[in-house]
C-alpha cells in the first residue's frame, strides 16, 4: 500500500514546481490589459521647469519667424499654461506667397537658456514652391545662443538638407 501511495505522489513535487511558474509573475492580469511593450507612450502631464524666469518669458513670447518667410514681420506664437503643461502653437505666413510655418505641441522642459518641444513642425512652399517638411518629434531643442533675444531651433537640417532657422522671440521687456 505504501508503494502505491508513493507512486501516486511521485509527480506531486514536479506539479508544485510547475504551478509556481506563471507568465504573469504569479498574479493575474486582466485579458484586456496591453502587453507592456504595447503600452502607448504617456504624454507629459506637466512641464519640467528648471528656470521660472525663462518659462515666464516663453509664456509671454513676442512671436515666431522662419528666415525663408520674413525676419521683420513675425508670426504668432501662443504659449499657454494648461494645468502645469505649457502648450505651444505657432505660425507664420508669407505676405508675398504661399510659404507657411506651423508648430503645434507641448513644452516638456524649460531651462535657463533652452526649452524642449514635443510636437509637429511643418514648413510648406518656402523657400521654394512645392517644398513640404513635416515632422513630429519628442525632442526638438530650442536654445538661446550668444545672448540673442530668441530661442532658435537647434536641429537645422531636419527635413531636406536646407538649414531652417526657426526662432521664437523673448518678450521685448526683460530680454
Amino acid at each position: 500500500m505504501t508503494t502505491m501511495i508513493r507512486a501516486a505522489l511521485a509527480p506531486l513535487p514536479l506539479l508544485l514546481a510547475l504551478a509556481g511558474c506563471t507568465t504573469d509573475g504569479g498574479g493575474t492580469r486582466p485579458e484586456s490589459a496591453p502587453h507592456p511593450a504595447q503600452t502607448p507612450r504617456q504624454e507629459a502631464v506637466t512641464t519640467r521647469i528648471l528656470d521660472r524666469t525663462a518659462a515666464d518669458k516663453l509664456l509671454q513670447n513676442a512671436g515666431v519667424t522662419l528666415q525663408w518667410i520674413d525676419w521683420n514681420t513675425r508670426g504668432t506664437a501662443n504659449a499657454r499654461n494648461d494645468a502645469g503643461l505649457i502648450r505651444l502653437t505657432a505660425s507664420q505666413a508669407s505676405a508675398a506667397g504661399p510659404g507657411r510655418l506651423w508648430l503645434d505641441g507641448r513644452v516638456t522642459e524649460v531651462g535657463a537658456d533652452y526649452f524642449i518641444f514635443s510636437g509637429t513642425i511643418r514648413i510648406t512652399d518656402t523657400p521654394d514652391p512645392g517644398r513640404k517638411c513635416d515632422a513630429t518629434r519628442n525632442d526638438w531643442r530650442f536654445a538661446v545662443t550668444q545672448n540673442r533675444p530668441y530661442w532658435r531651433l537647434r536641429t537645422f537640417e531636419w527635413c531636406d538638407g536646407l538649414t531652417d532657422y526657426i526662432d521664437i522671440y523673448k518678450p521685448a521687456t526683460g530680454g
